[in-house]
């Protein structure tokens, strides 16, 4: 399937999916980051012809990331009538609950709590417009390595590109059109302050931890298991106590 196929069956997939459920939302809720996966996917719900909500919700946000999430804001915007943006700013209530939780200081936790503040905001916002949350998460993160507590990613309804790998993302974003500096940028979740991207954290390019994905013989493959093995949870049904009947 080419690329221009792929954006009419993903965009019909998550319209049809949304017509399946029995409450019939009528809204897509995205959390836009100024990266290429929030991009291609908020653009993709545009393309169904359903309400879609974009929302930019920046916590100590680097400015140049904050900068291309404005402009892709301001592209669906002119594109897309179906389209509502909004700027929510978090800053300030990260900066209480981090007051509220130093008792319990982890760089690591503290990032993690920025995705879960804005999948909250997210929430609100889908439950108040008859709406779904739509992840954007891609193949190696959501599968691969379990590198996905993103933007606003701690937790979502739908997650419509979880089957195309970095490189069908990028593919996928030009055809559609995202703008080119969103391609271009290296890839961040966006959740540190000295906004390191998300190939210095793993260790690896997407392009190879693809090839690690795909062939147990690449010479990624070790290091792409030492990622995913700490992350295998997070790929699994949640554990359940199952209490023996008598």
């Amino acid at each position: 399937m080419n690329s221009k196929d792929k954006i009419v069956y993903i965009s019909n997939w998550i319209k049809d999916y949304a017509k399946s459920i029995n409450n019939n939302p009528t809204t897509l809720v995205i959390g836009v980051s100024g990266g290429v996966d929030s991009a291609l996917t908020s653009t993709l719900c545009a393309q169904t012809g359903l309400k879609t909500i974009a929302v930019s919700m920046p916590i100590k946000q680097n400015s140049s990331q904050h900068d291309l999430s404005l402009r892709h804001l301001e592209f669906l915007e002119q594109n897309y009538p179906n389209v509502e943006t909004k700027i929510i700013e978090l800053d300030n209530v990260f900066k209480t609950f981090q007051n509220t939780m130093q008792n319990f200081d982890s760089e690591l936790a503290f990032a993690n709590s920025r995705s879960r503040l804005r999948m909250v905001t997210l929430y609100q916002i889908a439950q108040s417009n008859n709406g779904i949350v739509v992840g954007t998460g891609n193949k190696v993160e959501d599968f691969g390595v379990g590198f996905y507590t993103k933007y606003g990613d701690g937790g979502v309804d739908i997650s419509p590109i979880a089957d195309c790998t970095k490189t069908e993302v990028w593919e996928l974003a030009e055809e559609i059109g995202v703008i080119k500096d969103i391609i271009s940028a290296a890839p961040t979740d966006g959740l540190w302050d000295d906004s390191r991207n998300d190939e210095s954290q793993l260790g690896l390019s997407y392009k190879q931890l693809e090839e690690a994905m795909e062939n147990k013989s690449s010479e990624y493959y070790s290091r792409y298991e030492e990622i995913r093995k700490p992350n295998l949870h997070k790929m699994k049904p949640i554990p359940v106590c199952e209490i023996p009947k008598e």
